[in-house]
């Protein structure tokens, strides 16, 4: 028994020697487990925020090219108009030249006048609901960026310098871009 009570009381010391240590050493564990569970947080914390940054950049990034296929569609949609508009122009000219014609010739062709106006006006609204527009070109002051000159004759008066005399070919704009120059003679 003896021998048991000895090897309790070392027991109880060796117990008691630990719990001082223990009690001494926790708290620097504790500072290291504080400061590791912060840097976990932080870094956790950095993750949700790298996370919730790249959502954002990622929706607006979709967002971008969600605008910019919009446009492309649209322009395609004006531009093939363009393109059809464009072809269609001759014969919007041959109609006028047509009409022009009738007008000078002899004889009775109301009839004939008539029914080619009748098409003219629906072709030429049709293509003005479109956004068609005649460029105005007689008697204005030759703007380069609307007209293209093609001659130049001697103004008839002074008033007529620079200005233009007659139109060779009608120009157009279609929503407000030029898709043919209007050809015309200058007065110098």
């Amino acid at each position: 028994m003896k021998e048991h009570k000895k090897h309790k009381a070392a027991e109880s010391e060796h117990t008691e020697k630990e719990t001082v240590r223990e009690e001494n050493q926790p708290a620097a564990e504790q500072t290291e487990a504080q400061e590791s569970k912060t840097a976990g947080e932080k870094s956790e914390s950095d993750k949700i925020a790298e996370l919730n940054d790249r959502y954002i950049r990622l929706v607006a990034e979709f967002d971008n090219y969600r605008r910019r296929t919009a446009k492309e569609r649209m322009d395609l949609v004006v531009n093939a108009a363009e393109e059809t508009i464009k072809g269609l122009l001759p014969v919007l000219d041959d109609f006028e030249r047509a009409l022009e014609m009738l007008h000078k010739a002899e004889g009775d062709h109301s009839v004939a006048i008539e029914g080619t106006e009748l098409i003219y006006n629906k072709l030429s609204g049709y293509l003005a609901s479109k956004g068609l527009k005649r460029i105005e070109a007689k008697g204005e002051t030759l703007d380069t960026d609307l007209h293209e000159a093609v001659a130049q004759f001697p103004a008839p008066d002074e008033s007529m310098k620079n200005k233009i005399i007659e139109v060779v070919q009608q120009g157009y704009r279609l929503n407000d871009k030029i898709i043919r120059f209007a050809k015309v003679v200058v007065g110098v």
